[in-house]
């Protein structure tokens, strides 16, 4: 017989055995009995299409029952355990897995055999028993988030208070305390944040709100000019050239910085804030102008500060030595750095520092970009920010020794490798960063070499 015709004759043989056929009556005679036997066996409900036989439908209820008395769990009349009794007070509590029930097969399917009914029921059970452990695991993994960030926000809603109350108040004089520096090394509270840090960098420059108005206003015209036709006038001089290229190429940077945040990007909230800043900026120190990596600066400043502010505490900030080494690119200073470096690094770190030396890799590699940025793009943001806490602080010393304190964090890793490998991944550091970790190897890193102190060290 044609595979098609058999395929018919069993359609219309199971339409025509259906209850609701009204022709079933001329089949009778294969039927031996009109209210089949009651199936005994179990089995998996696989036909999502046909409806489970009326009669022997299990209440959800009676199967959670069973599986509560065959796993021990306590019911009404069963005492709990002690171990039970800890289960109850978690504050998530796994979700049901009673969903998976085990049904007797649909009355139009041949019934199981004992054994394969035993043996799926045992499967059944095995897969319920390892839903509930995964669902007990994960819940209280969820508990242990949810406890340790609790302690983590009242840890910073009591220090902000400390912060606003007795130091911020009192900054002359307990800015130098033993108690403000245990605490400036925890994290300085993101709500006072910006405070801590611009009366830290300070306003030597002297720069006014005015200022910064004034500086922006020429910085417009500047762009102006610049989008506006060539007329046949005279060139420009050199200088103005190189600003209108500084100008130019804060566009370019702008869209590059934090792309993953899309704040700072055409269209964000803060594209126009950081363009008004740099630009600002290059027309108040038109000798420097901008440099790529300053859009980073200034958008973490920006993230803490009003506008006026960040722009005080961005150019007193560049204006610190190190700063302008590298932002002006004083290579005979450079060079002083990282030579005062290799001396902490060696004094530190022999084993690690051999193995850079044997491969030939040198400071500048991976440094120009963590000091130009102060770590900005090289760390996570709230992590970058607890460095700069800290920095701000203790000034360019601290930026050398958080590089110390990373080549200390991966040192095994390091080792295992070659120059190449070594590069990559001091130029793309990890994206998760342990915070705690990082400030213990920092903490861990003496900035004293044979009595000398880093300024010492720089100067000789």
């Amino acid at each position: 017989m044609p595979f098609h015709d058999a395929a018919w004759n069993y359609t219309n043989l199971a339409l025509f055995n259906s209850p609701s056929f009204p022709g079933r009556s001329l089949f009778a005679r294969r039927v031996k009995d009109s209210h089949p036997k009651e199936q005994k066996d179990p089995g998996w409900k696989l036909f999502g299409k046909v409806p489970p036989r009326e009669g022997h439908i299990k209440d959800p209820k009676k199967i959670q029952k069973e599986y509560e008395t065959k796993s021990g769990r306590a019911g009404p009349d069963n005492p709990t355990s002690p171990r039970q009794s800890a289960r109850k007070n978690l504050d998530f509590e796994p979700l049901s897995t009673t969903a998976l029930i085990l049904e007797d097969r649909p009355a139009n399917l041949p019934a199981k055999p004992a054994e394969e009914a035993q043996k799926h029921r045992q499967q059944y059970e095995e897969m319920v028993a390892q839903a509930k452990k995964r669902e007990l695991k994960e819940a209280q993994k969820r508990r242990k988030q949810l406890e340790d960030r609790c302690k983590l926000e009242e840890s910073i809603g009591s220090a902000a208070q400390t912060w606003n109350q007795d130091i911020l108040p009192n900054w002359s004089a307990m800015r130098t305390s033993r108690r403000v520096r245990d605490l400036w090394w925890q994290g300085i509270p993101p709500s006072v944040r910006g405070k801590v840090w611009s009366l830290a960098v300070g306003n030597d420059l002297n720069i006014t709100h005015e200022l910064y108005n004034i500086c922006l206003a020429r910085a417009k015209e500047k762009w102006k000019s610049i989008a506006a036709p060539a007329s046949d006038s005279e060139p420009d001089d050199a200088g103005s050239s190189d600003r209108e290229s500084s100008l130019e190429l804060i566009k370019l940077d702008i869209s590059r910085t934090f792309p993953q945040l899309c704040i700072f990007q055409q269209g964000g909230p803060y594209h126009d804030v950081l363009h008004s800043i740099l630009g600002a900026y290059t027309c108040y120190r038109p000798d420097v102008g901008y440099v790529q990596g300053m859009s980073f600066i200034a958008a973490v400043l920006i993230l803490n500060l009003d506008t006026a502010d960040t722009f005080i505490a961005f150019t007193n900030l560049l204006n610190k030595p190190c700063q302008m080494a590298f932002f002006r690119v004083d290579h005979s200073l450079m060079l002083t750095y990282f030579a005062a470096f290799e001396v902490f690094f060696e004094e530190n770190l022999p084993k690690l520092f051999a193995h850079f030396q044997k491969n030939n890799l040198s400071p500048d590699i991976y440094l120009i970009d963590w000091i130009f940025t102060l770590y900005s793009k090289s760390l996570p943001l709230d992590l970058a920010c607890r460095v700069w806490d800290v920095f701000c602080r203790d000034g360019e010393e601290f930026l050398f020794r958080t590089a110390l304190g990373l080549l200390r964090l991966y040192q095994d890793v390091l080792t295992c490798m070659d120059f190449i490998h070594m590069a990559q991944f001091l130029t793309r550091l990890p994206d998760l960063i342990p915070a705690d970790q990082l400030f213990q190897h920092i903490a861990a890193i003496h900035m004293s070499s044979r009595n000398r102190k880093w300024s010492q060290v720089c100067t000789t």
